[in-house]
């Protein structure tokens, strides 16, 4: 799952990237909402953290935005006026879900998660491929009923795989979907990670190589 979190609190804005990174999520932050609307076009983000009241251009006007160009994007915005007539107005101006300020950071990352599941196609509870499971709700991962100890960035690696269900997915595209904008386009961190993730699940081997094409979990 890709997140912006556009927050001109500075201090916010990186606990709350440091936080859901910390829950295997690729996040980038900005702290204006000129910067917003210009990485918005340019990345396709699952789920926007916005502030309201932001400088530059202001939290209503990039939901108008997302609203007008019909952006698979899900707005949640953060506001410190929690009024029922504050939490009306966001949600007509577009937003999908509103949290007041101050908030609880479990209740941030329940909702970010929430509402990253309905830009995605339905997904089964527990992600299964034979003997692996992985519960994304309790960020736990088993092979053979063993459980698996996971970083963070392995198991994005391995949810992703499993929830393509067999399609053959580009290094690329693992880099984009389960990195955040500061990953050099031209690391090796996939095949790190994919080779540290392999290692952990053991034999017989469940994630392929496909030359020229990517990663594939499943038959090869």
């Amino acid at each position: 799952m890709r997140v912006l979190v556009v927050e001109d609190f500075e201090p916010m804005a990186r606990a709350i990237v440091t936080g859901l990174r910390r829950e295997g999520l690729a996040v980038d932050a900005v702290y204006d909402g000129g910067a917003a609307l210009d990485l918005l076009a340019m990345t396709r983000y699952d789920v926007v953290v916005l502030d309201r009241d932001l400088p530059c251009v202001h939290g209503d006007e990039i939901c108008r935005r997302l609203a007008a160009s019909r952006s698979p994007s899900r707005i949640l915005m953060l506001t410190a006026a929690g009024t029922l007539t504050d939490r009306v107005d966001g949600l007509n101006l577009g937003a999908d879900d509103y949290l007041a300020k101050p908030f609880d950071f479990p209740e941030l990352t329940a909702r970010v998660r929430a509402l990253g599941r309905r830009v995605a196609a339905p997904l089964p509870p527990v992600l299964q491929h034979d003997d692996i499971k992985l519960d994304p709700a309790s960020r736990t991962a088993s092979r053979a009923g063993q459980r698996l100890t996971l970083s963070a960035k392995e198991f994005t690696v391995l949810e992703y795989l499993l929830a393509c269900a067999g399609r053959v997915v580009s290094a690329e595209e693992l880099l984009e979907r389960a990195w955040d904008q500061a990953a050099d386009p031209f690391t090796t961190a996939v095949k790190q990670t994919v080779y540290r993730l392999r290692a952990k699940l053991g034999d017989p081997p469940v994630i392929h190589t496909v030359r020229e094409g990517g990663y594939q979990i499943g038959e090869h």
